[in-house]
């Protein structure tokens, strides 16, 4: 059997972990640059603002309605998914993280016990530790646990847990499934599906195993046989990443290099912090800035250049010199910048490490000053000590006029409880 938990409008429901006055009232969290909603409460939700909408189209919505607005916090959100999926981890010992607010538990070895029980005393706890409320799917499948979850999210009295356990359940479930909610299925094949009188996942199921394979790709079949009730999506786990890139769209329009070449040198040390978090380096680096692509009234300019690095590193300083050079030689003047990113790829293991003959870096002493560096970060704060080339400036930053205080990862933010007697 597998479980899966999925927290309930998580950015928002983080929000009001620290803000209780919040619940109640609807709340939208927006994307990077106060662009556009990407997290509701269920009230905003009934208000009729949809998903993706950008913000400044609801502004009197949001007056009128005493919508409650938040940027995004991705380091409390980042913080308070840790501490879920590590309640998690003290029930199940075998947790696939699925994303910042999911998670599948295996739930093999547990036959014995009442899985219904189990489900409901994980839901308790982690409300219980956190704040966050969660909804819990189980099924014999990883997809027929997706569809428990929907189920045990959309109806109340399910009150947060939904088991199918019997195959009268999982006919049951998968007749109120519409196709196009199904874990695996993309909008083509649900439009292809759709077209095909397929309907809901019911429909799918009774259609034969040659016509799914013969129509769809081993995906689509593996997605059939998951919602009869066999497995074969197994449990995955965290393996080191073969790319990494950290971009970011500009709060302003950047005309100058200085605050252009800041970013990109803060982004080459997220990169190489990354790395190293992973113990493992870089062979391939590459730079890109671009401009509005929307704008009709802007001249346009893309481009990017690519530096292969002579000795695979994780050195912050050795990624922001490459970047450095490689923005040099692709920024040009004259256009409004929007966006700069820095890739690394080619990644291999920390160790061993293929060094060069004419290589002079003192790699050992280097990776010293690295350690110190994230061991004080860790202790301090991020980026409490950087390479000068970070700057302190920022005058790139995103746009986060309604960001929260970061509750749980900076002392001054900690919340203050006064008691009188």
């Amino acid at each position: 059997m597998f479980g899966l938990v999925d927290c309930n409008n998580f950015y928002v429901s983080c929000e009001r972990v620290f803000n209780p006055s919040l619940i109640g009232r609807p709340v939208v969290v927006l994307s990077n640059n106060d662009g556009c909603v990407i997290s509701r409460s269920n009230e905003a939700k009934a208000l009729g603002i949809p998903m993706g909408q950008p913000a400044y189209q609801l502004k009197e919505l949001i007056e009128k309605q005493n919508v409650a607005v938040f940027s995004s916090n991705y380091v409390l959100y980042g913080d308070m998914s840790h501490r879920v999926m590590t309640t998690l981890a003290s029930f199940v010992p075998d947790v696939e993280v699925y994303s910042i607010d999911e998670a599948f538990l295996l739930l093999d070895g547990f036959e014995k016990q009442n899985l219904k029980e189990l489900g409901r005393k994980i839901v308790e706890t982690i409300v219980r530790n956190t704040g966050i409320p969660v909804s819990m799917g189980i099924a014999p499948t990883k997809t027929l646990a997706k569809v428990a979850n929907k189920f045990a999210k959309k109806f109340i009295d399910y009150k947060g847990l939904c088991l199918i356990d019997t195959d009268e359940k999982r006919e049951k479930a998968l007749q109120l499934t519409a196709i196009e909610d199904v874990w695996g299925i993309g909008r083509q094949y649900s439009k292809m599906l759709t077209y095909h009188g397929i309907h809901t996942a019911w429909d799918f199921t009774q259609k034969s195993k040659a016509w799914v394979r013969r129509n769809m790709s081993v995906t689509g079949e593996r997605t059939w046989l998951e919602l009869q009730g066999n497995p074969c999506i197994e449990m995955e786990h965290a393996t080191a990443k073969k790319s990494i890139c950290t971009s970011r769209s500009f709060g302003e329009r950047l005309t100058e290099y200085a605050p252009v070449s800041e970013a990109v040198a803060n982004f080459a040390a997220n990169c190489a912090e990354k790395l190293r978090k992973q113990h493992s380096k870089a062979m391939l680096l590459t730079v890109f800035i671009h401009t509005n692509p929307f704008s009709t009234s802007q001249l346009q300019y893309f481009n990017q250049k690519t530096v292969p690095l002579p000795v695979p590193t994780n050195d912050s300083a050795e990624l922001i010199h490459h970047a450095l050079k490689a923005l040099k030689a692709i920024f040009a003047e004259g256009y409004l910048y929007k966006k700069a990113g820095v890739f690394v790829g080619d990644i291999v293991p920390e160790t061993p490490l293929q060094t060069d003959l004419f290589d002079t870096r003192d790699r050992e002493k280097f990776g010293k000053a690295m350690q110190v560096m994230d061991s004080l970060n860790a202790t301090y704060g991020k980026h409490k000590v950087r390479i000068a080339a970070q700057g302190f400036g920022r005058n790139w930053k995103l746009k986060n006029e309604k960001l929260s205080p970061f509750y749980t990862t900076r002392l001054k933010d900690i919340l203050e409880v006064k008691a009188t007697e």
